[in-house]
């Protein structure tokens, strides 16, 4: 997906920036990048990171890059920043985007007189660059950057920064976060909020839905209030965030403890032992553990020291095996014992049936499998979740496809994600045997809803109901 940080400080922001940028590792692999404004003007790095993390290959930048305001990234898709010469005047820009409707509004924008774009490789158009082609359709930039926010069908978070100071922008549903930090003599801007907890940086406000606030060594002034409605992605909770985050003031920590708690309460099995999938599922699997009074163990240990990151390599194949080596077994918490595994979530299956047999390899009695959110049905449209290319590459959708002899409407789709429904019942089986687990039990839409603790109308489930 990506995440960006910035940094407005009357001293130099570039300690701040790295570690700031750094500190959203977890959402990409692909590129890194900062930029920063000051005496000399603009100095932009950016680095690919898919064999190496952030940190080692921007390491000699920051020794040579220095300024009182900067933007960065990680970015799972394009190069970015971007620095933009414009009506506007110069200026650095990042985003964290989903763009479904790029090939319109190129055209629009051809029509409009804009010359070209670059292409990346694989042939794509830079989103960011796009972005930056729709803020410049107008004539200031508070109309440009509302244009962009407007123009977008999916999604879109901005960074913006100019010799005046830093813009930023959520996207006009609030599907991602843009908060705000401050401290003395400085402020800064984050996807993820713990970011600059360790950087000395208080809490100071999170922008709502479709704000735009300008951000100075001074002050943060919004320019634009926020819309009324969010739908900000449940998903973040689930699995993107890192355990120390919060949105909207819940923490993702607590939030998959209360997923666990409501995964026992509706259960019946009785394993030996509960363990959650390293990582995004042992918060998880705490709470229920805690819940159930089932012991909660590690029979898996992610080997970090030179796999850190869970999204490498970006090939689905490779991406497969490293998922499998990374994760290594303590046979004694294994051999001869029932478990209960408990994952994020379920999407192609590939990795929890791999899994799933290497246990009983390894002498597993039973394993029971039970994700923490509900079956996947539709791919999502408003963050880039995953790389799948089709929702048949989605294990439910392959499954409902086969159950119903390719006659798959909305309406059949509703009938599979009601908890309640046989249909609902008969695809859990088929998913079951086909991964070969003991039992598969989903998290249900409500519970998991419950677990957030925030109003219902302003959590996005467009990838589970379809519901937008």
């Amino acid at each position: 997906m990506g995440g960006f940080f910035g940094v407005a400080s009357k001293q130099d922001c570039v300690f701040d920036l790295f570690f700031g940028i750094d500190y959203h590792s977890h959402l990409g692999t692909r590129r890194g990048g900062m930029a920063v404004y000051g005496e000399d003007g603009f100095n932009r790095a950016i680095h690919n990171i898919e064999n190496a993390p952030f940190r080692t290959k921007f390491d000699k930048d920051v020794q040579e890059m220095s300024g009182h305001m900067g933007i960065g990234c990680i970015s799972d898709y394009e190069p970015q920043p971007l620095i933009v010469r414009s009506h506007h005047g110069t200026y650095a820009l990042t985003t964290v985007s989903k763009i479904n409707n790029i090939g319109e509004l190129t055209k629009k924008l051809f029509e409009n007189g804009h010359s070209h774009f670059l292409e990346m490789s694989g042939g794509d158009i830079n989103a960011t660059e796009l972005i930056a082609a729709l803020i410049n359709q107008k004539e200031n930039l508070i109309e440009g950057i509302q244009f962009a926010l407007d123009s977008i069908d999916g999604s879109v978070s901005i960074l913006l920064m100019n010799q005046a100071g830093i813009y930023a922008a959520r996207d006009k549903y609030g599907r991602t976060p843009v908060v705000i930090g401050k401290k003395e003599d400085a402020y800064c801007i984050t996807f993820e909020n713990f970011a600059y907890k360790n950087l000395g940086y208080k809490d100071y406000k999170e922008l709502g839905p479709g704000e735009i606030a300008v951000v100075t060594d001074k002050n943060c002034i919004t320019l634009v209030n926020p819309n009324k409605e969010m739908k900000i992605c449940t998903f973040l909770w689930v699995y993107y965030g890192y355990p120390s985050s919060s949105y909207e003031g819940t923490s993702v920590e607590q939030m998959r403890y209360n997923c666990g708690k409501a995964m026992a309460k509706r259960d019946n099995v009785k394993p030996d032992i509960v363990a959650g999938v390293p990582d995004s599922g042992i918060a998880h699997a705490i709470g229920y553990a805690n819940e159930s009074g089932i012991p909660f163990s590690r029979p898996f240990i992610k080997y970090t020291p030179t796999w850190p990151r869970s999204f490498m390599p970006t090939i689905q194949s490779k991406r497969n095996l490293i998922a499998k080596m990374k994760l290594l077994a303590v046979d004694e918490l294994i051999r001869d014992k029932s478990l209960l595994l408990i994952d994020d979530s379920i999407v192609r299956g590939t990795q929890l049936r791999e899994t799933t047999e290497f246990l009983y390899e390894s002498g597993a009695k039973e394993v029971h499998i039970r994700p923490a959110c509900p079956p996947l049905l539709y791919g999502c449209k408003y963050l880039n979740f995953s790389r799948s290319s089709s929702e048949m590459d989605l294990i439910t959708r392959r499954v409902i496809d086969r159950l119903e002899n390719g006659n798959v409407t909305d309406e059949v789709l509703q009938e599979y994600a009601d908890p309640e429904s046989e249909k609902y019942e008969t695809m859990v089986e088929e998913i079951r045997k086909e991964l070969n687990f003991t039992s598969l039990r989903f998290n249900r839409l409500d519970d998991m809803l419950e677990s957030v603790g925030i109003d219902k109308c302003k959590l996005c489930t467009y990838c589970w109901d379809g519901k937008e």
